[in-house]
């Protein structure tokens, strides 16, 4: 049993929904030349090349339909992993080129969602990104309409985007708005070597951070993610396609579990690093040598960090 909080919904569309949408707009690819379009090649050398990958599809998320299958084909193929809790996350303000309104967007992926938790068993939620490169006035628009569905198909907030460019700080008031009306939050923290983005997460209240690899610059940070509590949600494959990482012998993970911090292992983007939850877990079993007592460490982590009730958690324990 595998559970999924760091999951972008842009990211991870099936290619041959992509291949069908674009054709409805006149852009045609083969399957394998589209593949080459999506994913991102090992030669890759930074986060803002990994983000040029979410062009295409992002074509592809401008209209209900489009958002709404979008969603529920990818609970039906995480179902096939024997995934049963996933977290997707999306930016709702990308999806407005076409005149949908932020409401309507979020709408249509809650309904993808929810039909897909019906029909597969998955436990599927929500996760609303603002936007690094949004002003603040764009985000804050999109967390008033965000707000009517927290509990109601969406969990979460999070902030994503070049985190080299537009560091934390810069969000501050939209983090304590969210906080002031009950809305937990992760952030993408830490993914291109800031310490100070993670330390400016955890001082917001975080309640996870997404990638989190620079925390193993720091000592202090991570005595005070363990201490809180945080989730560190760590993305193996895409960190070492950003250079998160230069090389797998480095990555931080059993580190982490060994001093403790919640630690759970993710997919990012499973069609742009063309990856899955058994790749991910096969990378580190393999590369890192972690035993099987780590991974399912990892998982217990995540059910205990999710945004879910205390209901939905108690019931995926039972079935670890």
């Amino acid at each position: 049993m595998k559970v999924e909080l760091h999951c972008h919904l842009d990211g991870s569309l099936n290619i041959d929904f992509v291949q069908e949408l674009l054709k409805e707009q006149g852009i045609v690819y083969e399957r394998e030349e589209l593949r080459k379009k999506l994913e991102v090649v090992s030669e890759c050398t930074s986060l803002t090349e990994y983000l040029e990958k979410f062009e295409l599809p992002l074509r592809c998320l401008q209209t209900k339909g489009g958002l709404r299958r979008a969603a529920y084909e990818l609970v039906r193929d995480v179902s096939k992993e024997d995934v049963r809790y996933i977290e997707v996350r999306f930016a709702p303000m990308l999806s407005t080129e076409n005149g949908l309104s932020c409401r309507e967007v979020i709408a249509s992926v809650v309904e993808g969602l929810k039909a897909g938790e019906r029909e597969y068993g998955v436990f599927a939620s929500a996760i609303v990104c603002a936007m690094r490169h949004h002003s603040l006035e764009q985000n804050m628009q999109m967390l008033v309409e965000a707000r009517e569905f927290i509990g109601n198909g969406v969990c979460a907030l999070d902030l994503a985007g070049d985190e080299s460019a537009f560091p934390t700080n810069l969000f501050r008031r939209l983090f304590v708005q969210a906080k002031d009306w009950g809305i937990p939050f992760t952030i993408h923290s830490g993914e291109c070597g800031s310490v100070d983005n993670i330390r400016e997460a955890i001082i917001l209240g975080a309640k996870r951070l997404g990638h989190g690899i620079a925390l193993e610059k720091s000592l202090e940070l991570r005595k005070l993610c363990k201490e809180k509590g945080i989730g560190i949600e760590m993305c193996p494959t895409s960190n070492l396609q950003t250079k998160a990482v230069s090389s797998l012998e480095k990555y931080p993970l059993e580190q982490f579990l060994n001093e403790g911090l919640l630690v759970s292992i993710h997919t990012d983007n499973r069609t742009v690093s063309g990856t899955t939850m058994e790749k991910e877990e096969k990378l580190v079993k393999e590369g890192l040598q972690i035993s099987e007592e780590m991974l399912l460490q990892c998982t217990r982590n995540a059910i205990q960090t999710a945004f879910a009730s205390n209901e939905i958690k108690e019931e995926l324990m039972r079935r670890i």
